[in-house]
């Protein structure tokens, strides 16, 4: 799955906001919605670290494989 997908899925699952995803996470909602869309346009990649904050605000965690 593409990790824009999942990135949605999570938080839609966990049925929360991109504004309390943000808050979760200690930043503005617009900051969210740039990372949710970055992924769409592939104009900017995060961080893991950034990943990881929001995996954590959306009761998820990041695995990271190479396969």
């Amino acid at each position: 799955m593409p990790m824009f997908d999942a990135l949605i899925e999570a938080r839609v699952e966990a049925g929360l906001t991109q504004a309390q995803v943000a808050e979760r996470m200690g930043t503005k909602a617009p900051a969210v919605a740039r990372l949710e869309s970055a992924l769409v346009t592939g104009k900017h990649s995060p961080s893991i670290a950034t990943l990881q904050k929001y995996a954590a605000a959306v009761g998820k965690r990041v695995e990271l494989r190479f396969v």
